[in-house]
């Protein structure tokens, strides 16, 4: 007769699924866009990383993740951050909240209100990192060292803690909230990303819980706070300085397009990463309203205009696009979209373009997620010895942008010379 299987043995088959991608209770309690970190077995990585902005499950899940990594064999796991001068300021709430959610590590794990261990022997230690660091070095066999906020972590605890963790097998997870763009993680894992590791970007958009509640809140913080503000503690982005960004004159804001307003649709070509965009738009006084858009990286031509059908009304009305690529522009022609034209581009068309926006308020509805992000990021360049900023705008975060000023050439060459043939006429009556 064959023996019934045990909770324990049913638990591991369900990790063991969700290892080979094969779904069940385990994989569907992760979400799909973390998945990948947490598939590879201990030891076949070195590294797994998640960073962006908040209530994206980033730290709920590590949590749940190590929770398992320690079910399934005996292990010594340290969680580790920046300062921690008691356990509430640890990770210790993110894995007593993780443990509690599944039956099979509730049954596992002794939870503490100081400490928490396996039924295999798994220990968890929780130290911080700055006043700690000597006693850190001086740890045996740390299987997995789960660094939390490690924004905040300073380059030579970096130092110290790495060659730390260096059993077989060992490995450091990495969770943070970005802020400086050049900071000691962001180097770490961003800029020069290390072999066996696997970094994700992780957004409240990549979390399949979030919340009504939470949504409302971010809602509320999009319309209130500085866009940068905004940017840095929901979509992860680093936290700019308010003088190198470009545009300050918009905001974020629900509203019904009316019927009888002029539409101005601007088209961006892609080329190999870089993203095919389409924007619209319209002008009511001083205010510019964009209501929908367009985008994709690595769209192909033939694919093209069904991305620009996703944009209302965009193949009865003009659209300007970049004219760097004529041949997309006559394909577009004969395949929807006939009255389709080429940007006319001069030597500062650039700068007048940005400076012509700016002269406006900008008001940018809340679907339109690429616009907002370029909106924010959008940036000038920075003295290399000062950090001060120049006036000289960076060549990037500008796809949607640059289709905004294509699709308001027209409304700006026009006001453009009205602007010059008043002031002609001014001299010519001083002159009389």
């Amino acid at each position: 007769m064959r023996p019934s299987l045990t909770s324990r043995d049913i638990a591991l088959v369900q990790i063991e699924a969700m290892r080979r991608g094969l779904g069940g209770p385990v994989a569907d309690n992760m979400p799909p866009k973390l998945l990948p970190v947490f598939q590879p077995r201990r030891g076949e990585l070195r590294y797994r990383c998640a960073y962006g902005g908040r209530s994206s499950a980033k730290s709920a899940t590590f949590a749940r993740a190590a929770a398992i990594f320690g079910f399934e064999e005996s292990l010594r796991i340290l969680c580790t951050r920046d300062t921690q001068d008691s356990i509430k300021e640890s990770f210790h709430a993110e894995l007593k909240s993780a443990i509690a959610g599944d039956k099979f590590l509730a049954d596992h794990y002794d939870v503490g209100v100081d400490y928490l261990r396996g039924a295999n022997g798994t220990e968890f230690i929780f130290r911080g990192l700055r006043h700690n660091i000597g006693s850190i070095k001086s740890m045996a066999q740390i299987d997995i060292a789960i660094v939390e906020e490690a924004e905040d972590v300073a380059e030579h605890s970096w130092e110290a803690l790495e060659p730390t963790v260096r059993a077989p097998k060992s490995e450091i997870w990495t969770i943070w909230n970005p802020k400086v763009d050049g900071s000691p993680v962001d180097k770490r894992f961003r800029k020069m990303s290390p072999q066996r590791a696997s970094i994700v970007e992780m957004n409240w958009r990549d979390n399949p819980w979030f919340s009504r509640e939470m949504e409302e809140l971010r809602q509320r913080d999009q319309m209130m706070m500085d866009p940068g503000k905004y940017a840095c503690i929901w979509e992860g982005k680093y936290l700019q300085n308010s003088e190198t960004r470009v545009f300050k004159n918009w905001r974020v804001e629900d509203f019904e397009t009316a019927t009888d307003v002029v539409l101005r649709f601007g088209a961006d070509w892609g080329f190999s990463i870089d993203p095919t965009v389409l924007v619209r738009c319209y002008i009511v006084g001083r205010r510019l309203f964009i209501d929908h858009e367009a985008y994709m990286v690595g769209c192909e031509i033939v694919n093209t205009p069904d991305l620009f059908m996703t944009v209302p009304e965009s193949e009865r009305w003009p659209i300007v696009a970049d004219s760097a690529r004529p041949e997309t522009i006559s394909y577009m022609r004969s395949h929807g979209f006939p009255r389709i034209m080429p940007a006319i581009k001069g030597a500062k068309s650039l700068e007048e373009g940005v400076e012509w926006l700016q002269s406006f308020e900008i008001v940018v509805h809340p679907r339109c997620v690429n616009t907002i992000n370029e909106l924010t990021a959008y940036s000038y360049k920075t003295d290399p010895i000062t950090g001060q900023a120049i006036p000289v705008l960076a060549d990037k975060d500008n796809h949607m942008i640059d289709a905004i000023r294509y699709a308001c050439e027209g409304a700006r060459r026009m006001q453009s010379n009205v602007v010059t043939s008043r002031v002609a006429d001014n001299e010519y009556n001083m002159l009389g």
